[in-house]
């Protein structure tokens, strides 16, 4: 369990930073169902990102979950980034206890910041897309309300890594972090 701290906004079509602006018939086609839906996709052969639907059915709209601080179950996060590391990259699978080591060091709040990694602490799979997120029974959901009962100041910025959807999209400030929560990426607020 977690509390989400960072997520980017992506809207249909018109958006050039969207999967959507390819239409529905595309890997996008669960943004384009109903909101609560897990739209999971792939990223380089080796990497899943989780995104929540949010527009009613027929119109595409997600919001890109970045970074998620853990409140419990973190040594199932980090056995869980440790097996997604073996998987799929070389180098961990070539020395497992190099990688157990180097993810046993990270501070919790760090196990599940940015995209991969949250989706490989959360165990995300592919198989997982178009699951409903709002259903109790699910296996990966998310849950409305504070951990502690305390709002907290949220920041809007630029996304990240969409500078090839060029002016008008690439500076719409779509991300929002939480300010008194650690994030991954701290530098690229401005």
């Amino acid at each position: 369990m977690g509390m989400v701290v960072e997520a980017e906004a992506y809207a249909g079509p018109e958006d050039r930073a969207s999967h959507a602006r390819f239409g529905p018939r595309s890997r996008a086609t669960t943004m384009f169902g109903a909101p609560g839906r897990a739209y999971v996709y792939g990223v380089y052969g080796m990497h899943t990102c989780l995104n929540v639907v949010t527009g009613p059915a027929g119109l595409a709209a997600a919001i890109l979950i970045r970074s998620v601080v853990p409140i419990e179950g973190i040594g199932s996060m980090r056995a869980a980034r440790l097996a997604r590391a073996i998987a799929t990259r070389r180098m961990a699978a070539a020395n497992p206890h190099a990688e157990h080591a180097r993810i046993a060091c990270l501070p919790a709040a760090l196990v599940a910041a940015g995209p991969a990694n949250l989706a490989a602490a959360f165990d995300v799979q592919l198989a997982d897309d178009g699951l409903d997120l709002l259903d109790p029974a699910s296996p990966l959901r998310l849950e409305a309300g504070s951990l502690d009962g305390t709002t907290r100041a949220i920041i809007a910025a630029a996304r990240i890594g969409v500078a090839y959807a060029g002016p008008g999209w690439v500076d719409r400030p779509w991300r929002f972090v939480a300010t008194q929560a650690p994030t991954p990426s701290p530098d690229k607020l401005a």
